[in-house]
């Protein structure tokens, strides 16, 4: 504990005495100051304790000594100390009553105890305390150390509750708790994620103090990890504000995580690359050999039925310094949940590109459908209009096993593209399976091919000298058969013949050609809309 004036006064050697404020006696004093300035306020921080002579006071002046015990009050001194037998033989009754209605402690200075042992006594009860201050942070990084090396960040954090006396929770690169004691602190540091997320935005180290009303503590947050990208954060909740020796364990606690999160890095990197392995050879049909390679780390994974996510940055749109790097993100969420739920993930980041192999059914896949939804949300508020800002599209292949990985990759990249020309953000490959083909005819290539295809048939009509286009349709809505078409025309089947002929001749193509037949009748069915 620091020095208070309540030690000052028990100690025996100083034979100090209290004259007024004998109920505020348990302040810390921060240091012993000497000052006969009418107005020392300019010079003081707030702590002290201040000692005078009154030279230069009227001190049996009532209102001068209300100004002065106000201004000193008002600065944060926290005592005066008044030496008697110099200029008076004792405290003059107006600074004794203006200390008591202040109130202002005012401790009694006998003559034969000079200002210098007051100041020396405060200075080594300060030097003291800051020695066991250090010596308490010391033994608490040991402490710290020795649990994460024995439990893991679990047996840290409830060393770290512990020595603050208040609690500790651990959070994901994705701002989930993974970690919290004691065990009801879960539930608190829950209630935190929104500013966890707002400290990762900042670069790292950065920290944070929430508190307040709606809040049931103080609590500090710090981020973990010395990239650009923070990895993990720290939540440290107490009833007040760290004292020295809790704040040394406080940074202990970030030392140690940090070097947890870093090594955890470090085999991140390493499992990339051997996911980066892996891939490859299951992409180059070599399931045996990926199988290998994996492992235990991949193992799960290869042996169920698996979805393959493609996600690739849209062309031109540019990183944000405030929203990150999304697919990034979007790479932390998918792992995050993965890790949650005990399942097996693998992320591959391509350069603009995310290749993730999950899981079908997996926590995974359903992180990813959410952070889609999500994202799909923001691209249409007010706020994000306009902006083509770190857009991302995403493609889904549907389930499929390691022989089939190539196709699967084949299924994403399709929806992938799917999703970049509909503006959507992410689009499942069994959707297009599941629907028409009609919808994507509404491509603008397709249209501008159809509309060429079409065009010298749409000029002829334009002159009125036929029908071709209505008989064209009407033909191979009816699958060539003439009499069927005729009727449905209201002519007769010569003259129906004859301008198919025209038709012919004009397209110089051949209807006898099946291929000839699918591209007439995709393009009728692409520009239908527009003509």
């Amino acid at each position: 504990m620091p020095p208070t004036l309540a030690s000052l006064v028990h100690h025996s050697a100083l034979k100090l005495t209290v004259r007024a404020g004998a109920d505020r006696l348990d302040v810390p004093v921060r240091w012993a100051h000497v000052s006969e300035l009418a107005d020392p306020v300019p010079y003081m921080e707030g702590g002290e304790l201040l000692l005078i002579t009154a030279l230069k006071l009227d001190a049996e002046d009532p209102e001068a000594m209300r100004r002065y015990v106000r201004r000193l009050a008002g600065a944060g001194v926290v005592g005066l100390g008044f030496a008697v037998g110099v200029n008076y033989e004792e405290i003059p009754k107006a600074l004794v009553d203006a200390c008591a209605d202040e109130p202002l402690p005012l401790l009694e200075v006998p003559r034969r105890t000079p200002f210098l042992a007051i100041s020396k006594a405060v200075s080594a009860a300060i030097a003291a305390d800051q020695y066991r201050a250090v010596t308490a942070g010391f033994a608490a990084q040991r402490e710290l150390t020795k649990q994460a090396l024995n439990s893991g960040p679990e047996g840290l954090l409830t060393a770290l509750a512990a020595q603050v006396d208040g609690w500790a929770a651990l959070y994901d690169a994705s701002g989930t708790v993974v970690a919290a004691a004691p065990d009801w602190a879960g539930r608190r540091a829950a209630r935190l994620t929104g500013e966890v997320e707002r400290l990762r935005e900042r670069p790292a180290p950065a920290s944070s103090v929430v508190g307040g009303p709606e809040h049931e503590d103080r609590v500090e947050l710090h981020s973990l990890g010395t990239g650009r990208r923070p990895r993990a954060a720290l939540a440290v909740g107490t009833a007040a504000a760290p004292g020295t020796a809790e704040r040394y364990a406080v940074h202990s606690a970030i030392a140690l995580l940090t070097l947890t999160t870093e090594r955890s890095r470090s085999l991140h990197a390493a499992e990339q690359r051997i996911g980066t392995a892996v891939l490859r050879m299951l992409l180059a049909g070599e399931p045996d050999h990926a199988r290998a390679v994996a492992g235990d780390l991949y193992g799960g994974l290869l042996d169920a039925p698996f979805r393959m996510i493609v996600a690739d940055s849209v062309p031109g749109a540019r990183a944000t310094a405030t929203g990150g790097d999304r697919l990034g993100t979007l790479a932390e969420a998918l792992e995050s949940a993965a890790a949650r739920s005990g399942e097996a993930v693998l992320v591959v980041p391509e350069g603009d590109r995310l290749v993730v192999l999950a899981a079908d059914g997996g926590a995974a896949v359903a992180a990813c459908v959410a952070w889609a939804a999500a994202l799909e949300a923001a691209r249409t508020s007010p706020e994000h209009a306009g902006t083509d800002e770190d857009e991302i599209v995403v493609g889904l292949s549907a389930p499929t096993g390691p022989i089939a990985a190539a196709a699967a990759y084949k299924q994403a990249e399709q929806s992938l593209s799917v999703a970049r020309r509909r503006g959507r953000v992410l689009v499942e490959h069994e959707q297009l399976a599941a629907g028409s083909v009609l919808p994507l005819l509404a491509d603008d290539a397709v249209k501008a091919f159809a509309d060429g295809l079409l065009r010298p048939l749409y000029e002829h009509d334009a002159t009125g000298r036929g029908d071709l286009v209505a008989s064209l349709r009407a033909w191979l809505s009816r699958h060539g058969q003439w009499d069927a078409a005729a009727a449905d025309l209201g002519v007769h089947r010569h003259t129906l013949r004859y301008r198919m002929r025209r038709v012919e001749e004009i397209l110089g193509r051949s209807l006898d050609d099946p291929d000839v037949r699918m591209e007439l009748w995709l393009a009728l069915k692409a520009t239908s809309t527009d003509q």
